[in-house]
């Protein structure tokens, strides 16, 4: 049997096996039991009751996390000229169009998010092949695609992130970091977790929240009571 390092042995001193903790008990001990020399991210799991190979139970948002991802989000905005100053001022790192459709079809996918405006998707949609696997394109579901390319830019650099569930109907997301505050892992987690259950389905029958786990990156997960959060 392979025995524990002295951190593991730590960190299953904390966590009692079983037990679901409240939403803000959880938001202190990832905090306590994460070990990684750098600085990690707090991933949650929302395991839900749906079943995603159904258009009318596919649950799929976007929120604004309070205390943003603590992450550096890298922003394309493909936009007409005229709007390309705004998109700049409101902090996209690349803003363009033909060229940066270039770049793609080259290999070029060095960015986190691209964002563009409705009439230049006519553009855009055969780079599907190389922005979809990625999960670089665009989407209007998402926020991605709009005409307020400005506003869409400054959200997203804020902290707002799209979600979808996946097909095992779990939906995942980072929402901080380590170094946050157990209070603003709190208010991030509270807020991606309300904005799921407004988005319940109404083909949606039994529990909705099956289960929810808050962990760091390379951290066990600590298991959160749904009841705590509602």
């Amino acid at each position: 049997m392979k025995k524990l390092t002295r951190n593991q042995k730590s960190v299953a001193e904390k966590i009692e096996a079983g037990k679901a903790y409240s939403l803000r008990e959880a938001s202190e001990l990832v905090k306590e039991i994460t070990t990684t020399k750098f600085d990690a991210s707090v991933d949650i799991d929302v395991r839900l009751g749906v079943d995603p190979r159904k258009a009318n139970q596919m649950v799929r948002g976007v929120v604004s996390l309070p205390c943003g991802t603590g992450k550096v989000v890298r922003v394309l905005c493909l936009c007409t000229p005229d709007a390309e100053a705004a998109a700049k001022e409101a902090g996209a790192d690349y803003v363009g169009l033909e060229e940066y459709i270039e770049k793609i079809k080259g290999g070029w996918t060095d960015v986190d998010v691209i964002i563009t405006m409705p009439s230049c998707m006519g553009k855009i949609g055969p780079l599907g092949r190389i922005l979809g696997p990625r999960g670089l394109m665009p989407n209007p579901k998402s926020g991605t695609v709009t005409m307020d390319v400005a506003k869409a830019v400054k959200e997203v650099k804020q902290g707002k992130i799209d979600f979808k569930v996946d097909k095992t109907g779990i939906v995942h997301a980072s929402i901080g970091k380590v170094n946050f505050t157990p209070d603003q892992i709190f208010q991030n987690a509270k807020e991606f977790i309300s904005t799921i259950i407004k988005l319940k389905p109404a083909a949606a029958k039994g529990t909705y929240i099956k289960s929810i786990f808050v962990s760091s990156t390379m951290s066990m997960g600590i298991k959160v009571d749904p009841k705590s959060v509602e």
